[in-house]
């Protein structure tokens, strides 16, 4: 299972949960499975099938540039990167 590092900004849906083992072949599916755990997080994470543009994703340290297609292994790390803003 891959395991998904989740922003402090999301606690409020995953009960504190910072960390998740859940499994996919790409991210469309472990953002699937993530919301099978934390419901409600996908509609925080994607809007009509599309990655929020406040929301980015690494897959293994790398953005996942394929976007929700972009291949998870097994055994890869991914991370749910909130944008930061600044001036």
């Amino acid at each position: 299972m891959a395991t998904v590092t989740i922003p402090l900004l999301l606690k409020d849906l995953t009960g504190g949960a910072r960390r998740a083992e859940v499994s996919g072949e790409n991210l469309r599916e472990v953002v699937r499975a993530l919301d099978g755990v934390f419901p409600g997080l996908e509609a925080k994470l994607l809007s009509n099938g599309k990655i929020q543009p406040y929301v980015a994703f690494t897959v293994d340290g790398a953005i996942a540039a394929q976007g929700l297609d972009t291949p998870v292994r097994p055994d890869s790390e991914v991370c749910i990167l909130p944008s930061m803003g600044g001036g």
